[in-house]
């Protein structure tokens, strides 16, 4: 193996090296074999990376709770919108976080039983109340008053509705603000003061619903685990509960700036925060979505141009409609040439969408890009397909899995006749 395998971060999915000539093999699959039968951009997800995440936390939770302890560990879907990747995730008995009806049904056909599934959301309408109801879903964590109210109105007589309460705990972890969740003016959850008292006597006094605890996430990409044992210190006087949902929020590796802790450090360190605080009989639903999907997935391109304005400029043939993130809230990627690791040329890697704004990674430094080239970023399978759009008038890329030297489309490309499939028709005719 060459010695350019030292170039391949621990941004890329698990498994993956560079051969002997200095080409990209991530799932046992050549990148740029990849990339010729599927065309470009493509999502291409190792499906083992995820299948190793989710058993890894199950791990730790059983090493760190014990023989007698209770856990769950629950997929946040909306890191990864595609029916396989649910489907994956139930095959390793994880339960499901879904925040509108559409990733509930998703779910429901992917495999997860109803009684494993947590529907979220700051604003459910009506309708995914009674839809949520209806298929019998284990909990529904509930954000405001008004979902406590539609509840009481969806729940049929003689049912019992498993609620668990989300509170703001106050807690702004160091990450960006359009990620944190959990600070005292955040759009989630009963205030502390006054609104999440009332929503748990509303709840107690109820005969519909059964008020098994709290939830709380604060956030993600976070690099440090002290911030959940602060939201839990600032919850624990509404009350002991049996369960208490500790959220996601674990960060990945993006680029060699980011040290995430392990899955097994950051689980030991929660699990001890709750038997510290609520106690070792607490049962803890834990939320992973980014942890267990984004360094299982990159993006592959095709550079179309390369050009100097004042910086040198790398355009490829996707961009915000594939990866909105760097636009939504600055995030960070790394990016190479498929077959030729390694650095020389600093540029810009844009997108070719109309807007300025549409640059996936600033300050890339490539080994002398050229069009044709294919370029991968890696940690793309969290909120790359999930945020995936058409903005001029762009196709969404296909997801492909690879495993084991084997590669198989789970998402098709979208085509352009795609596009026109929700027209009424009869106006064009």
């Amino acid at each position: 193996m060459s010695t350019s395998t030292n170039l391949l971060s621990k941004a890329y999915p698990l498994g993956s090296r560079l051969t002997d000539d200095g080409r990209l093999e991530i799932g046992g699959c050549d990148a740029l074999e990849l990339a010729r039968k599927y065309k470009t951009p493509a999502y291409i997800v190792v499906e083992d990376d995820i299948r190793a995440r989710a058993q890894a936390f199950r791990a730790a939770f059983a090493k760190y709770t014990g023989p007698t302890g209770s856990f769950d560990v629950v997929f946040a879907s909306k890191a990864f919108g595609a029916t396989a990747v649910f489907k994956l995730l139930a095959d390793e008995n994880l339960g499901c976080d879904v925040a509108s009806a559409g990733e509930l049904m998703m779910a429901l056909r992917a495999g997860f039983k109803p009684d494993r599934i947590y529907m979220h959301g700051n604003a459910k309408t009506r309708s995914e109340i009674e839809r949520a109801v209806k298929h019998k879903v284990g909990h529904i964590v509930v954000d405001n008053m008004q979902d406590l109210e539609r509840l009481e109105q969806a729940v049929p007589v003689g049912v019992r509705q498993r609620i668990l309460i989300r509170v703001a705990p106050g807690v702004s972890p160091d990450t960006h603000p359009s990620i944190s969740t959990g600070g005292p003016n955040t759009k989630f959850g009963f205030n502390l003061r006054d609104a999440a008292p009332k929503a748990i006597d509303v709840a107690r006094k109820s005969t519909k619903l059964q008020l098994e605890g709290l939830h709380f996430h604060i956030g993600s990409q976070i690099m440090e685990t002290s911030p959940f044992r602060t939201a839990l210190e600032a919850i624990v006087n509404l009350g002991n509960f049996p369960v208490i949902s500790v959220g996601g929020g674990l960060g990945v590796v993006y680029t060699t700036d980011d040290e995430p802790p392990s899955i097994d450090n950051y689980v030991r360190d929660k699990v001890q925060a709750v038997r510290d605080v609520f106690g070792a009989d607490t049962r803890i639903i834990e939320e992973p979505g980014r942890a267990l999907v984004a360094n299982a997935g990159v993006t592959l391109y095709t550079v179309e141009s390369v050009k100097h304005n004042v910086d040198t400029w790398v355009a490829v043939d996707g961009g915000m409609s594939d990866n909105l993130r760097p636009m939504l809230y600055q995030a960070k990627y790394e990016a190479q040439i498929a077959d030729r690791f390694g650095g020389g040329t600093l540029c810009h890697v844009t997108g070719k969408h109309c807007e300025s704004g549409d640059v996936l990674v600033r300050g890339a430094d490539l080994a002398d890009p050229k069009p044709g080239d294919i370029l991968v970023t890696p940690t793309t399978g969290a909120y790359g397909q999930a945020m995936s759009n058409t903005y001029n008038g762009h196709c969404r890329p296909p997801v492909v899995f690879v495993q084991n030297g084997k590669d198989r489309v789970v998402v098709r490309r979208e085509e352009i006749d795609d596009l026109f499939s929700r027209d009424i028709e009869s106006d064009y005719q």
